[in-house]
């Protein structure tokens, strides 16, 4: 339940602290960190229009992807606790939840019937796709690391390993869920959640027929999902025995840390040309692969 608390929790600020980082780095006074939640409140008074041509699919598209990932954050252990849910392979759910909620607000894209949304709704698809095979060879390294399927017995045991190699295999987690929390939540370099250009809009242009309350639900969404890979980084960075305050104080260090370096790359980093997309993907996965060999020859598996 902690975990829990705590993802929602840091939901709150993520955005705020990706803006006002973004505000920094280009020389302007610009929002508070409060300025998305004040954003949500203005958009849940505002009624739901929906299109003649939309079938209820669109109507609950928002609200399972919000419950998707509400179900996922179950999944994550704070500290030496198991998570509410815990059961071998459980990131295969994990995934796969998350995915279930994707797909809602892909045919609810599809079911507006515009040809803008369709494209979004597309390339959505492709760069999630793309994107598995990373976050799946990723966490098989990890589990043949420790030696356990779960998440709450992977984040327990991974320090205690008796491998030398702990801190790069962590450290090539963070980067690869840093860059799938970017691809994921539609960010930098492959998508660009401020632009106005419909051809080369991603997520905001599959969203364009959401407004009132179904909008503040997708944004809601959005920041619980950077704060879930948050807290999936601070279990591959901290050792779960440590001191319980000081892992109060850690995982709010990691989670500001975290969305800071998310205004640093989008303040500094120029986004990709859309054919360069699927490359720049797929070599997540290549680095993910090269993490799961070693692992392999390190525990004597290769034949």
């Amino acid at each position: 339940m902690t975990g829990l608390l705590l993802i929602i929790l840091s939901s709150v600020f993520f955005p705020g602290i990706i803006l006002r980082i973004k505000s920094i780095a280009s020389g302007r006074k610009g929002p508070g960190i409060m300025q998305p939640v004040k954003d949500i409140i203005v958009l849940f008074r505002k009624n739901n229009v929906f299109s003649d041509t939309s079938s209820l699919i669109f109507q609950i598209a928002p609200a399972v992807g919000l419950t998707a990932v509400l179900c996922s954050s179950l999944l994550i252990p704070f500290a030496d606790k198991p998570a509410l849910i815990n059961f071998d392979s459980d990131f295969v759910y994990f995934s796969y939840i998350l995915a279930l909620g994707k797909f809602f607000m892909i045919i609810a894209a599809l079911d507006t019937g515009s040809g803008f949304e369709g494209m979004g709704a597309n390339r959505e698809a492709l760069f999630s796709m793309i994107t598995e095979p990373a976050f799946f060879i990723l966490l098989g390294t990890f589990s043949m690391l420790t030696g356990y399927t779960s998440f709450s017995d992977i984040f327990t045991q991974f320090y205690m390993s008796d491998s030398d190699f702990v801190m790069i295999f962590s450290l090539i987690g963070v980067y690869i869920l840093i860059q799938i929390a970017m691809i994921e939540n539609s960010r930098f370099p492959v998508d660009d959640p401020k632009t106005h250009l419909e051809l080369t809009m991603i997520h905001e242009v599959m969203i364009l027929d959401n407004s009132g309350f179904d909008k503040a639900l997708i944004h809601i969404t959005t920041y619980l999902k950077f704060a879930v890979y948050g807290s999936l980084i601070y279990n591959i960075s901290v050792p779960a025995g440590w001191n319980i305050y000081l892992q109060l104080l850690l995982f709010a260090v990691v989670q500001a840390l975290f969305a800071s370096t998310v205004g640093i790359l989008e303040s500094f980093r120029a986004r990709n040309r859309m054919r360069k997309n699927p490359d720049f993907i797929l070599t997540l996965t290549a680095i993910s692969i090269v993490a799961f060999v070693v692992v392999i020859i390190i525990r004597g598996k290769m034949i």
